[in-house]
C-alpha cells in the first residue's frame, strides 16, 4: 500500500509539471517589456513568447503576431521550442509507461518486471525536466546578460516573464515527482525468494520414525 501511495504521488507530480510544460511552452510571456531609464512609456507591454509576440495596450487590447520564420528568431528560441516539444512528449509517454507498470494495472503481471517499468517512467519523467531547464536557464541567462549590458537600447531590453517561472515549477515537479517513481517501487521483493520446505518424516515398517530425522 506504500509503494501504491508513492506511485500515486509521484505520477500525480509529474502529470502536473507536464502539463506546466505544455502551458508554459504556450504562452507568450517568456520575455516582457522592461521599464528602465527613459522607457516610461506605459501605454503598451510588450511580450515574447516561442510562437508569438504580443502587445497589450493599457486599455486592455491585445495584439498578437505569429512568428513568420523559424530561421529568424534567436536561437535560444530555436531551442526552446525544440526542447519544450520534447519534453511535453516526454511527459506523455511516461504518462503511458508507469500507468503500464503501477501496481493499480493488469497491464504486467510480473511484479518485478511491474516495479522495473515504473522506475523507467520515472527516469523518463527526469530526463523530461532537464529537457525543459536547459531552455528556460539558456533565455534567463540572455535576458540577464542584454538587460545589464550597456550597449544594448533600453526599449530592447527585457525581463523574464511569467512562463519562465511556470516552466521552473514544472521543471522541480518532473524531478521531484520522477525521483519518486524511482524510488517508491520495490526491487524485485519477494519476487526472488524460493520457499523451502523440510522432507516428511517417513515412517518405518516397524511403526517406529528414522532416526535420521532427528539428526
Amino acid at each position: 500500500m506504500v509503494s501504491a501511495g508513492l506511485e500515486i504521488l509521484g505520477l500525480s507530480l509529474c502529470v502536473v509539471g507536464s502539463l506546466l510544460v505544455m502551458v508554459a511552452c504556450g504562452l507568450p510571456m517568456w520575455k516582457v517589456t522592461a521599464f528602465i531609464e527613459a522607457n516610461i512609456v506605459v501605454a503598451q507591454t510588450i511580450w515574447d513568447g516561442l510562437w508569438m509576440s504580443c502587445v497589450v495596450q493599457s486599455t486592455g487590447q491585445m495584439q498578437c503576431k505569429v512568428h513568420d520564420s523559424v530561421l529568424a528568431l534567436s536561437h535560444d528560441l530555436q531551442a526552446a521550442r525544440a526542447l519544450t516539444i520534447i519534453s511535453s512528449v516526454m511527459g506523455v509517454l511516461g504518462l503511458m509507461v508507469v500507468i503500464a507498470g503501477a501496481q493499480c494495472t493488469n497491464c504486467i503481471r510480473n511484479e518485478y518486471v511491474k516495479a522495473r517499468v515504473v522506475n523507467a517512467g520515472g527516469v523518463i519523467y527526469i530526463i523530461s525536466g532537464f529537457f525543459v531547464l536547459v531552455p528556460l536557464c539558456w533565455m534567463a541567462n540572455n535576458i540577464i546578460s542584454d538587460f545589464y549590458n550597456p550597449q544594448v537600447p533600453g526599449a530592447k531590453k527585457r525581463e523574464i516573464g511569467a512562463a519562465l517561472y511556470i516552466g521552473w515549477a514544472a521543471t522541480a515537479l518532473l524531478l521531484i515527482g520522477g525521483s519518486v517513481l524511482c524510488c517508491s517501487c520495490p526491487s524485485g521483493g519477494n519476487a526472488g525468494y524460493s520457499v523451502k520446505y523440510a522432507p516428511t518424516k517417513r515412517a518405518t515398517p516397524n511403526g517406529d520414525y528414522d532416526k535420521r530425522n532427528y539428526v
